[in-house]
C-alpha cells in the first residue's frame, strides 16, 4: 500500500552556499564589533564600558554565527539529519545519534520567499523545540512533500 501524502521521510544535506552568506554576514560583522571594542578596551578615555559591551557583542554573534553555520553544515551535535513525518508525530535524527519527536502544538511557519521553514513543537518529556531547516538541505522533490506534509500545522 502506498504512503499517504501526510507521510514524509526525507534525509538532509549540508548547505554548503548558505554557509558562504553566512560567512559574509557574521565575518565582518564580528570583526568590527571585535575590533572596534579591543580599540576602545585598550584607548585613552573613559569609554571602557563601551568597549566592553562592543566585545561582548562581537562574542555573541561568533557564537551565535558558528552555531548557524554548524547547523547548516550538520556538524552540530543537535542539528537534525533526517526527518520523518507521521500522522501523529514529527521525528527528528539528530546529529548525535538521538532521535527526538515533536508530539504536541506542533506549528509550522514557513518563509515568504520559500527558502527555509521552521517547526516546533513539545517533544515526550514536554519540552518545546525548535528547528530551522534550508531549502538547500532537501532534494527538490524532498522539499515540496516536507512543505505540503507540514502545511496543516501552519
Amino acid at each position: 500500500m502506498a504512503r499517504n501524502w501526510r507521510e514524509v521521510s526525507c534525509e538532509l544535506h549540508p548547505d554548503k552556499n548558505g554557509v558562504w552568506w553566512d560567512l559574509l554576514l557574521y565575518v565582518p560583522t564580528v570583526g568590527v564589533l571585535l575590533l572596534w571594542g579591543l580599540k576602545l578596551w585598550y584607548g585613552a578615555g573613559d569609554q571602557v564600558t563601551v568597549g566592553y559591551a562592543l566585545m561582548f557583542l562581537g562574542f555573541f554573534f561568533l557564537m551565535v554565527g558558528g552555531g548557524r553555520v554548524m547547523r547548516r553544515l550538520l556538524i552540530h551535535p543537535q542539528a537534525p539529519v533526517a526527518l520523518d513525518i507521521e500522522p501523529d508525530a514529527v521525528r527528528l535524527r539528530l546529529q548525535n545519534g538521538t532521535t527526538t519527536a515533536l508530539l504536541k502544538e506542533l506549528r509550522f511557519y514557513p518563509d515568504h520567499a520559500g527558502k527555509s521553514f521552521g517547526l516546533t513543537g513539545l517533544n515526550h518529556e514536554g519540552k518545546k523545540c525548535q528547528f530551522v531547516f534550508h531549502r538547500q538541505q532537501f532534494d527538490d522533490d524532498d522539499y515540496q512533500a516536507v512543505e505540503k506534509a507540514l502545511s496543516r500545522y501552519k
